[in-house]
């Protein structure tokens, strides 16, 4: 089996205990896993092709959709209210 997809099943998991945490406790777990998933993509794509690199982008970006929403609205210049 590829170091990748081992690594890849380790974020997964990673990720889904995160999502279990209290909202206050997911910020620095889940800042981690959002810079950490781009290379992750990257490395899948490079070892098994760009359309399982596709995949990977789609299910990390309905994954991550909410804070990838509030990068977004930073970058446009608004400020947008974080969950307590």
């Amino acid at each position: 089996m590829s170091w990748s997809i081992i690594i890849a099943a380790l974020w997964v998991l990673a990720a889904t205990m995160t999502a279990l945490l209290p909202m206050r406790r997911q910020y620095l777990p889940g800042v981690t896993l959002l810079v950490l998933a781009p290379v992750l993509i990257a490395w899948l794509g490079y070892d098994f092709g760009w359309v399982w690199a596709v995949a990977g982008l789609a299910a990390f970006t309905s994954m991550f959709r909410n804070p990838l929403k509030f990068f977004y609205a930073r970058a446009r210049g608004q400020h947008p209210e974080i969950p307590k």
